[in-house]
């Protein structure tokens, strides 16, 4: 059951349910490296935001570099999971994210209510190449872009 399920047969209260967060829908094409590190990002700023990843076309797991990246500051993604955009077509959210260029051009039409459509774009870091030290450098930055974007677009607009 969503929050308004639980609020329209009153196992919620209306006050519970007011003091809940916005619900926030991260997407990418993958869901195995931006978004899920934006998720986990957001999630660590409030607890009270309801946030949600997903991808057009996703991944199998979620990406170890991205993993270990957000590992480095203290936030654990390990326990997140890919999941496909369908899931939450007939949702309604505060705020629907895109995080890559691809899944702007590709968001699909949500059946429920959509407070506001926000393209914050990142290069992919799962295309990096090289060693594993170059390839994490590319998750490190992207990572620490998604830091700098994401706390910017919390305090202007979802706080």
């Amino acid at each position: 059951m969503n929050r308004r399920d639980l609020l329209a047969v009153g196992l919620l209260s209306p006050l519970h349910a007011a003091v809940r967060g916005k619900r926030i829908l991260v997407l990418c094409t993958g869901n195995s490296a931006r978004s899920q590190m934006t998720e986990g990002f957001l999630r660590s700023l409030d607890a009270n935001l309801e946030l949600f990843s997903a991808g057009t076309a996703p991944a199998a797991r979620v990406n170890p570099y991205a993993v270990a990246a957000m590992r480095e500051i203290g936030i654990d993604i390990s326990k997140q999971s890919p999941k496909h955009v369908r899931e939450f077509l007939g949702q309604s959210f505060d705020f629907v994210v895109t995080v890559c260029d691809d899944a702007d051009k590709n968001c699909p039409n949500f059946r429920g209510k959509v407070g506001k459509r926000v393209h914050i774009g990142f290069p992919d870091p799962a295309k990096a190449t090289g060693t594993d030290e170059e390839k994490m450098a590319i998750f490190r930055k992207v990572r620490d872009d998604i830091r700098i974007r994401f706390r910017e677009f919390y305090t202007t607009q979802v706080r």
